[in-house]
């Protein structure tokens, strides 16, 4: 082994440290940890255990369970056995918990029990961040992105796959019963022995179609007609052409240095209506009178448009590009130009539509323009194949389209929605590991998503300050 660096022998004997403080650097996160977790008014934050009780064994600290916690998810440790297992090896653990080694059940109880307080935690760093004046730019991007549940596709049941089991099934049996009548053809020998594999096989068949039966009035029963045996509240849902079983994770990310202000775990499969509450709980958590809200198509809806409208929120969010007219090369709306003090629309032609009547579509009042010369109109062709061309305004039309005016003046909100709100999601992915999600139901998924995304919160911010200004400024 010449010419190697060479290592001491394992019999040699070693002055090690007296302090195990003397292990954990300055500059290391977890002193973060002890300060923020140490700031903590658990009591006042609804933790259990905060007051020992008076008989009994005595309870490990909720702080120290809570510390054991934020440390395994800042370093991809979310299983509550290896949590057990970094607790008697781990000296940043040791440092962290004085020695302490709780079992698995008991870290685990912990996060199953404390659900409510461990989300007021994520919240609480958030009010921090506030205080640090790190959102002293109020611009703020929304999206929403698929994470995996507990729950694998094959226990996830559909109307439409449901139908399509049962189908297979039945044309497996008839399959097997065609069989039985060729079997007879065979030796006597044979044909008995298949006889009885195709009946055994048909009998399975039946018991699972029976099964499938039974499913299949639970999932009629449910509000979405969706069904998930193992994680009941996980949902099928579509992301970039394929379908996962998972949750729809809804975050806000502020513009300046990519914090997640705000989340919301969901199971609904589209973003639609969920623009204005994420775009105000952002802004309550920011602590700003005014802010400005960035999304994509998916998040264009008049309704949720007009709420932040309403609560004095700037949104910036484009139209979608599903215009059937323009897909079949007719004149979009868009062709069409609204004159707003003469309350009248101007088509392509010159022609000038008129407000004909009111109606309510959907809970929403919506004006009905034409003109009475699209029968002579020579664009009539290219505009439309009814009798006269008519083009309907929400009355709160005004609304969106100054959103539309806003969006022309500021051509790089979009960009700027990629590069802040993509990334953290990439991130917390790779952290969570192939099946994202490692609890069942929306409660006790939606505090694991608050652990991840103050584990995120926590790194960013150590990266933006530094672990020794950081831990001066809790000080403080």
């Amino acid at each position: 082994m010449k010419r190697f660096i060479q290592g001491d022998s394992r019999t040699q004997l070693t002055l090690f440290p007296e302090s195990l403080d003397d292990y954990v650097a300055e500059c290391n996160p977890v002193r973060v940890i002890e300060v923020f977790v140490d700031g903590l008014d658990l009591g006042k934050l609804d933790f259990a255990g905060v007051e020992p009780e008076i008989t009994g064994r005595p309870s490990y600290h909720p702080a120290t369970l809570l510390k054991i916690y934020i440390y395994g998810y800042l370093n991809r440790i979310q299983s509550t056995r290896r949590l057990e297992v970094e607790t008697q090896r781990n000296l940043e653990l040791m440092w962290l918990t004085s020695r302490l080694m709780p079992d698995f059940k008991t870290i685990a109880r912990f996060r199953k029990d404390n659900g409510k307080a461990i989300r007021s935690v994520c919240r609480q760093f958030i009010e921090l961040c506030r205080q640090l004046d790190l959102f002293s730019q109020a611009i703020v991007a929304i999206d929403g992105s698929k994470f995996k549940a507990v729950n694998n596709r094959d226990k996830n049941f559909t109307r439409a796959k449901m139908e399509r089991c049962k189908q297979q099934i039945e044309d497996s049996i008839n399959r097997y019963l065609e069989a039985l009548d060729t079997a007879d053809q065979e030796e006597p020998t044979a044909a008995q022995a298949r006889t009885v594999r195709l009946e055994e096989k048909i009998a399975a068949l039946k018991k699972r179609l029976q099964e499938l039966n039974e499913l299949d009035v639970k999932m009629q029963a449910a509000p979405d007609k969706q069904l998930s045996l193992t994680d009941p509240d996980a949902r099928s849902m579509n992301t970039r052409g394929t379908g996962i079983v998972g949750y729809n994770v809804q975050t806000t990310v502020n513009t300046k240095h990519h914090l997640i202000v705000a989340h919301e775990v969901t199971n609904v499969g589209n973003d639609r209506g969920q623009l204005s509450t994420m775009a105000k709980q952002a802004r309550t958590a920011m602590g700003a009178q005014e802010i400005t809200v960035i999304a994509d198509r998916g998040y264009c809806k008049g309704e949720e448009i007009l709420a932040c409208h309403e609560a004095g929120i700037t949104a910036l969010v484009p139209k979608p590009l599903t215009s059937n007219n323009k897909a079949k090369g007719l004149f979009d709306k868009q062709d069409f130009r609204y004159v707003a003090d003469r309350d009248e629309y101007h088509c392509p032609a010159g022609q000038v539509l008129i407000k004909r009547f009111t109606s309510i579509e959907q809970g929403k009042t919506l004006y009905t323009y034409w003109s009475s010369v699209c029968k002579v109109c020579p664009l009539k062709e290219r505009c439309t194949t009814s009798t006269e061309r008519r083009v309907k305004r929400w009355e709160h039309e005004a609304v969106l389209e100054a959103m539309q005016a806003r969006l022309k003046d500021t051509p790089e909100a979009m960009l700027i929605r990629k590069q802040t709100v993509e990334h953290p999601f990439g991130t917390l992915k790779a952290g969570m590991g192939a099946t994202h999600f490692q609890m069942k139901t929306l409660d006790h998924v939606s505090t694991e998503m608050s652990v991840h995304v103050l584990a995120y919160n926590l790194k960013r911010v150590m990266k933006i300050l530094g672990v020794g200004p950081l831990v001066q400024a809790m000080n403080a």
